[in-house]
């Protein structure tokens, strides 16, 4: 890809703190104004210093609010980088595109699996897995704090010793104490990216998890379980990705998305 010196577009991202940084990086690399939408400060920690990003902490939700950034920062392209199951903000953040008349590019991992030996059950709702299978046994929900109420009590009810970790923030801590699991049953933790010495494959041992219940997002924590669960440690447990809608290119490679875009700058 050619570089220009002078490419004073700017690209608004949406990201979690895995994907958010490797595109900034490519796109301050070829001289782009770069915003980043964060939740919290402790999310902006992970980003580099330079005077092309902006870094902005706080939720936007509703088509208003994304149709407002974009015209306030003269956003000339938005990148969707967002979890695949935050379906919601997606749809909003698409309509608010579709409105103002900007592109949008998605990313969404996508994690090829190799070994025809390491096979998973696919669920297609949080409440699929069979209710003789979890009678008495331990079961691990690492599914977000969304609908962990929800899903825990249906478990529970169904027999199983439930456990959960959640990400080390006020509304992942609190939604996980009022969700019905003991609070011995759950860990706070901000996961470490290092596979061969995860605090994921220590709970699993430590709390002798028969199940690991998790979304299909392509993520490392997703990895870690599909290593265990290869490994025969525990049986795993994915729930499908839901299908967008939206019909848009979606990437899973960070310079091909980047490229693209770069491509509609040069044409």
């Amino acid at each position: 890809m050619q570089n220009c010196k002078k490419c004073y577009e700017n690209v608004w991202i949406l990201s979690g703190t895995s994907d958010g940084p490797p595109l900034v990086e490519r796109l301050l690399k070829h001289n782009y104004s770069v915003f980043v939408s964060v939740v919290s400060y402790k999310a902006s920690t992970v980003y580099p210093k330079d005077s092309r990003l902006h870094i902005i902490t706080g939720r936007l939700t509703d088509v208003k609010e994304f149709k407002d950034f974009i015209i306030f920062n003269k956003i000339n392209h938005v990148i969707d980088a967002t979890h695949p199951f935050a379906k919601k903000v997606s749809e909003n953040l698409y309509k608010a595109c579709n409105e103002v008349s900007k592109s949008i590019f998605r990313f969404e991992r996508n994690y090829v699996r190799n070994s025809l030996e390491n096979k998973f059950e696919y669920i297609s709702e949080l409440n699929g897995i069979n209710g003789s299978t979890v009678n008495n046994k331990n079961l691990l929900l690492a599914i977000g704090s969304k609908f962990l109420e929800s899903t825990a009590k249906h478990y529970i009810d169904l027999g199983a010793n439930v456990f959960t970790r959640v990400i080390a923030t006020p509304e992942s801590i609190s939604k996980a104490f009022s969700s019905g699991i003991p609070n011995s049953n759950i860990a706070i933790l901000n996961p470490t990216k290092n596979q061969d010495n995860s605090l994921e494959s220590y709970l699993c041992k430590y709390w002798k998890i028969d199940y690991v219940l998790c979304r299909d997002s392509g993520g490392y924590s997703q990895k870690i379980w599909e290593k265990l669960n290869f490994n025969k440690t525990v049986k795993l447990f994915l729930l499908e990705r839901p299908k967008s809608k939206f019909k848009t290119n979606t990437y899973s490679e960070y310079d091909l998305l980047v490229e693209e875009l770069y491509n509609l700058k040069i044409k």
